[in-house]
């Protein structure tokens, strides 16, 4: 009773490839771009109307619909609840992890606003596959690097000290060292949130440890943009009690 069954099923053949050789050649994606607000329409009790339609558009052989999926898969996440979620989102969002690029960086823009809608236990799980994003099809499609950075530093909040330090961390110091300096200057403003992280959590040891690398790895570095980079980390914050405290930058 809430919209007229004519009209969703003419909204559910959009997806049929006989229309899109007579009606618009790319009347998939414009139903991919609909979908969330037809799902807000329906409500999450009629979500049955539309999964077999979304889990087409998921796998359309056009990267431009499963693109325009995973931009929005965050906000059908927020329609559809935890339980909906977690049974029908999740696996299409593994999937898209493993897509082309200009699919993944849809997910990626906003895989903050989708990893704080799961459980924690299913949450954790991607930790090992942020690593991931590291690697891209274009080594010079820094913009994705960038991107992971902007988001680690909000994906922070999701998951206790010990899991940044044995995972992010990693990721941090990686882009620390990119070979464009805008992916650089944001990864050190990751690396102030991960210390900030870690003394706000009373984990002053796994702190020193961090500072301590970021010595090793930056401050003694043979080559100046190493050095630089130890600088700019400091200018950002990171040092402004410890480094005063324990003498580090002497």
């Amino acid at each position: 009773d809430i919209i007229p069954q004519p009209l969703l099923d003419q909204y559910l053949s959009m997806t049929d490839p006989a229309r899109a050789q007579t009606v618009d050649t790319e009347i998939a994606k414009h139903c991919a771009y609909s979908l969330p607000g037809v799902a807000l329409t329906l409500g999450r009790q009629n979500w049955h109307c539309l999964k077999d339609t979304y889990e087409t558009l998921a796998s359309d052989v056009q990267w431009k619909v499963r693109r325009t999926l995973a931009f929005s898969i965050h906000e059908l996440a927020v329609i559809l609840g935890d339980q909906l979620t977690a049974a029908d989102l999740v696996p299409i969002f593994n999937g898209f992890l493993k897509d082309l690029d200009e699919v993944r960086i849809g997910v990626l823009k906003h895989l903050y606003d989708f990893l704080k809608l799961l459980h924690a236990d299913k949450r954790r799980e991607y930790l090992y596959q942020l690593q991931e994003f590291v690697v891209t099809d274009n080594s010079r499609n820094w913009r994705f690097r960038y991107e992971l950075a902007e988001q680690l530093i909000l994906i922070l909040e999701l998951y206790n000290h010990n899991d940044v330090y044995d995972y992010l961390r990693h990721i941090a110091l990686t882009l620390c060292s990119d070979k464009v300096s805008e992916v650089r200057w944001i990864s050190f403003k990751l690396v102030v949130a991960i210390l900030q992280k870690f003394y706000a959590n009373s984990a002053s040891a796994l702190g020193l440890n961090f500072i301590n690398e970021l010595i090793v790895r930056f401050r003694h570095c043979s080559k100046w943009v190493g050095r630089q980079a130890f600088a700019f980390i400091c200018q950002v914050g990171m040092f402004s009690v410890c480094t005063l405290n324990l003498g580090l930058c002497s």
